[in-house]
């Protein structure tokens, strides 16, 4: 993500924003990479200053707060960073993280994350969980249908991958997005998608081979 003078990525700004909060609470999980602290103490130094009030949730070796469904659900934003996403979601649903991400969904928190923090919210995606080579994931939390797939200008193997398993049907179709761009749901649909560079795009891939390139809003205007 493109960080701007003053910290924050310009992505997260923007899911900021979308909390019409001038405090906003945001809660940070990185569970995919493991809870590596370091990423949380960069997070915390890109916040500094911020007006915005923030918290982390880790689940390694043991969950750092008592009540992590009180601390998620009392929150403005969540955002969930990248890694493995199997590795992840396996983790959550141990914690019951899964039903209490879907009742933040329901209370209108606003959900964000970026690659493995993408994909979760899908019903699947391509993955390295597994090991180097991409593989489909089919265990995503479903809340917004068909898929996602991050990566799309910079793996090479994503949008090939993508495309097959998208027309043989092991994905549902989806969304496929270059690194810096997002795709904006508000309930189960579309409603923007936004980057934080320009020369990017997001794709919607059907089966059959079709792919729609969208052309996204560029945050750095304005």
């Amino acid at each position: 993500m493109m960080t701007p003078e003053g910290g924050v990525p310009l992505h997260l700004d923007h899911v900021l924003r979308l909390t019409g909060k001038r405090e906003p609470r945001i809660c940070l999980l990185n569970t995919a990479a493991g809870d590596d602290p370091r990423w949380a103490v960069l997070m915390y130094d890109r916040f500094a200053g911020h007006s915005a009030r923030v918290s982390h949730l880790a689940l390694f070796p043991m969950p750092n707060v008592a009540d992590p469904a009180d601390l998620l659900l009392s929150q403005d934003a969540i955002f969930v960073g990248g890694g493995s996403v199997a590795n992840m979601l396996a983790v959550w649903r141990v914690h019951g993280l899964d039903m209490i991400m879907r009742k933040a969904w329901h209370a209108g928190i606003v959900l964000s994350g970026s690659s493995a923090g993408g994909i979760c919210w899908f019903e699947g995606g391509t993955t390295d969980s597994f090991g180097r080579r991409l593989r489909p994931f089919t265990e995503g939390l479903g809340f917004l249908s068909g898929s996602y797939c991050p990566h799309y200008n910079s793996e090479s193997g994503r949008r090939p991958l993508y495309q097959k398993l998208v027309a043989d049907g092991t994905l549902p179709g989806g969304y496929a997005c270059d690194d810096g761009v997002g795709v904006h749901f508000v309930d189960d649909d579309l409603a923007e998608v936004i980057a934080d560079r320009r020369g990017s795009s997001a794709y919607r891939v059907e089966p059959g081979g079709t792919e729609e390139r969208l052309t996204p809003r560029y945050l750095g205007e304005g």
